[in-house]
């Protein structure tokens, strides 16, 4: 990722400053017209606006150890959790750096392609944003989320998190075709794809819901009629020979807020049993 976005920068005609743990990675980033440091204290010192992606939070702290982050514009892209980085940008203030955490939306092929999809979540110093918003929309588009530097890495988590659900159901629905010579996983893919499209809406259902409180407004199939109806599915994947694992555990969330008393929602009441 870090070699996509310096490339990115480049052929937009920036002057960039590389470094990488592993030096022969830096290579073709010379060729192609980058300033090759020989320590990472050296790449600090050469410019104003730092970018940091690294492998993790801790690996922020060893590279940046030795280098002196006075009057800097430290803006990291590096993956972690909200609270590493809401004290990242407390280490970074109390080093005398302006902080922005980032949240990276894409993968590396979609980095510097106009059009692609990719973009970046950014929070914490709001000047360090707008004073290089345009430097940071070369890579990817941006989307600042707010002042406090954990939401770029709770937006992201929160969002790979609604992914890895979606993956979750996908492996299910193709597990339980998997056996049967006759239906074809290629054309079964574009009826799962629009379906899983269609459903989306409940996003925005769910996000009302949760704003104004009551959970039944909108509700179309009730939370008692869909769990009367998750027999069928569990009753389909024993006939199939397929492992339910990737759907009971949301199933059993439903039953209990039904034996709750909340059977004229939908399934929004769940996020309220996943809080701790």
């Amino acid at each position: 990722m870090g070699t996509a976005l310096a490339h990115a920068w480049l052929a937009a005609g920036y002057q960039l400053t590389v470094w990488n743990r592993t030096a022969a990675r830096a290579e073709p980033l010379a060729a192609e017209g980058a300033r090759v440091a020989a320590t990472a204290a050296e790449a600090v010192a050469s410019a104003d606006l730092v970018v940091l992606c690294l492998l993790d939070d801790a690996s922020v702290g060893d590279t940046l150890a030795d280098a002196d982050l006075s009057g800097k514009d430290l803006v990291n892209l590096t993956t972690g959790t909200p609270d590493e980085g809401r004290a990242r940008a407390e280490w970074a203030r109390a080093r005398g750096a302006r902080f922005l955490d980032a949240g990276i939306m894409a993968v590396p092929p979609m980095i510097g392609v106009p059009g692609s999809g990719g973009y970046v979540f950014y929070s914490g110093s709001r000047e360090v944003f707008e004073a290089h918003r345009d430097t940071l929309a070369v890579p990817a588009g941006t989307t600042y989320v707010g002042e406090d530097p954990g939401y770029a890495a709770l937006h992201d988590v929160a969002l790979l998190s609604g992914m890895y659900g979606m993956f979750a159901g996908i492996t299910h629905a193709f597990a339980l075709i998997r056996k049967e010579k006759d239906i074809d996983p290629r054309d079964f893919a574009p009826l799962l794809a629009n379906w899983l499209v269609a459903m989306t809406i409940g996003v925005h259902g769910t996000a009302e819901q949760l704003h104004s409180g009551d959970y039944t407004q909108g509700v179309v199939s009730n939370l008692a009629m869909q769990v009367a109806g998750t027999s069928t599915l569990l009753a389909t994947a024993e006939q199939q020979g397929v492992s339910p694992e990737l759907l009971t555990p949301f199933m059993d969330l439903m039953r209990r807020r039904l034996d709750q008393g909340h059977g004229d929602e939908g399934t929004t009441g769940v996020v309220d049993l996943l809080l701790r």
